[in-house]
């Protein structure tokens, strides 16, 4: 990719992480905010609080349509399901714990994410000891989350870099022994 091209793409993720800026308030929310249409996508879902002071007992991610291939982060303490058991999963589900209300953490999957940019919904159910959050609400128009009560994560999906444009620069070819360390050929990690 071309620096020309490589500005251009980081323009629009610093703009789209700017206009998100405002979902910051939301207390199940994303830690990168925006990511390339196409590319392999780490979701890490930043719990703050429980609710209402009781102690968080699962969190259940709702994969968005267009999201495929998702793989989940195993935590220690808690137990993993993938639903639905054969075939795409729908939504994964962390259960276990607790996440006690003082204390914070992160809940961890890898997916791919669609082809086409634009603004994509996470819907997130926290359940607590003493009753659940259903972080599922988008605003009836744009992006913005303010003055939405339990809004859900929101993930600008940009378009993808050009191809096109990475490949008008001619670029100097690597040696075979400099492209991989010894072992790790062919591994995308």
């Amino acid at each position: 990719m071309t620096v020309p091209a490589f500005r251009s793409f980081f323009r629009a993720a610093a703009a789209a992480t700017l206009a998100l800026s405002g979902a910051a308030h939301a207390h199940i929310t994303l830690e990168q905010r925006a990511a390339p249409a196409g590319s392999t996508y780490k979701a890490v879902f930043r719990v703050g609080h429980g609710c209402a002071g009781s102690a968080t007992r699962a969190v259940i991610v709702y994969l968005p349509a267009g999201v495929a291939h998702a793989h989940p982060m195993p935590k220690t303490g808690w137990a993993l399901d993938a639903l639905p058991t054969s075939g795409e999963a729908t939504q994964i589900a962390w259960r276990g714990g607790p996440l006690l209300d003082a204390h914070y953490d992160e809940f961890v999957l890898r997916a791919q994410l669609p082809a086409q940019p634009g603004p994509l919904w996470w819907r997130v159910q926290q359940v607590c000891e003493n009753g659940e959050v259903d972080w599922a609400k988008v605003p009836a128009t744009g992006t913005d989350t303010h003055g939405v009560a339990t809004p859900a994560a929101l993930l600008q999906v940009l378009p993808a870099p050009n191809a096109a444009a990475a490949g008008a620069a001619p670029t100097a070819p690597v040696p075979p022994a400099a492209a991989a360390p010894a072992g790790h050929a062919g591994h995308a990690h």
